[in-house]
């Protein structure tokens, strides 16, 4: 059963789409992002490939433009910023859901497989300069504002994700409260305490490649090449070490949204999971725990707060089935749209 409680202006010149064409709009680079390769899709559907000293390699930025942006060169938007889970990508954020809103943009960018929406306490891993932290909030939303007719206030912008990403909104948003009026998580990694080590551990495998590892000891079929986690890296990379002992993983209490919620208040809190039926080899078992934790600490605190535990999700629309897929997250997405519409104009 679906239980629901709900407890700076920018000069920016308009985005116009490429000659007439049909093509993506062009963009001035800025802020740190150098565009390279071809912008790829529609005027209104589209994403560019950018690079930055922040983070090694190339990454894709998602832009969905309400499909009468251009009609009227003097209106602007509200933002939302929409962050993937693990493994992902950008372009793989094909969530009917995110087409439908005719009053915001909403923008998708690269967290990596692993990035985990945050700057890497070590810099100096294979994988090279880790600052998705930064890459988001001090490079891509001004580059936004910069290029596009958005609202640039903090009453006009939220921030969500689902899995990995839900962790980067509330971490995000605490982080930066005076950037987002709404926050969300889809199934998020939003408990990363010692209540939840289950979590943690997780995000640990995700460092250190334990499926490569899995998949080279295997005498089962596994392809080593399709392996989003290589290289792995040491396991203290992130957070510094994950591991409870004298206060040691004090880096990953810090970042734990769990223990912050406090510095919510004020913003718009969102939380959407299911039970995974009840089966522990579903992330969403482990996930609901992680989310009832959070719901305990705002109520503890008093604070408002919308939550939908849709179960089995039997109630949730007809493709969510209670897992950890996007037929629940496209269900969830649905539910929350209309909302930041309203929030964004009440």
């Amino acid at each position: 059963m679906v239980a629901a409680i709900v407890g700076m202006a920018t000069t920016a010149g308009p985005a116009r789409a490429a000659g007439g064409t049909g093509s993506p709009p062009r963009m001035a680079d800025g802020f740190g992002l150098t565009q390279v390769d071809t912008a790829m899709g529609s005027p209104t559907n589209f994403a560019i490939t950018v690079t930055t000293p922040e983070v090694t390699g190339k990454h894709h930025i998602k832009i969905i433009l309400p499909s009468g942006y251009y009609d009227d060169p003097a209106r602007r938007y509200p933002v939302l910023y929409f962050l993937h889970g693990s493994p992902d990508d950008p372009v793989q954020q094909t969530y009917p859901a995110l087409t439908t809103s005719n009053s915001m943009i909403t923008v998708i960018p690269d967290g990596g497989a692993r990035g985990w929406y945050a700057n890497w306490l070590n810099q100096n891993t294979q994988l090279g300069a880790q600052n998705w932290e930064n890459f988001h909030l001090k490079q891509v939303i001004p580059f936004i504002d910069a290029n596009l007719r958005t609202i640039a206030t903090k009453k006009a912008r939220a921030i969500a994700g689902v899995s990995m990403g839900g962790f980067g909104a509330f971490h995000y948003a605490q982080d930066h409260p005076e950037l987002f009026s709404q926050t969300a998580s889809l199934s998020g990694d939003i408990d990363l305490s010692a209540d939840s080590m289950d979590l943690r551990l997780a995000v640990v495998a995700s460092l250190i490649d334990a499926q490569g590892v899995i998949c080279g000891s295997s005498s089962g079929a596994c392809d080593p090449t399709n392996d989003p986690y290589k290289p792995g890296v040491d396991s203290d990379a992130l957070f510094g070490t994950p591991y409870p002992v004298f206060n040691a993983d004090w880096r990953w209490n810090e970042a734990d949204p769990s223990q912050h919620m406090d510095k919510l208040a004020g913003v718009g809190v969102s939380i959407y999971v299911g039970n995974g039926r009840g089966v522990a080899t579903d992330a969403e078992f482990w996930l609901e725990g992680a989310s009832k934790h959070v719901k305990d600490r705002m109520d503890a605190l008093g604070m408002p707060y919308y939550y939908v535990d849709y179960g089995d999700g039997s109630a949730w629309g007809t493709q969510c089935n209670g897992g950890h897929n996007g037929g629940c997250w496209e269900q969830d997405l649905r539910d929350l749209i209309p909302r930041l519409e309203r929030a964004f104009v009440s």
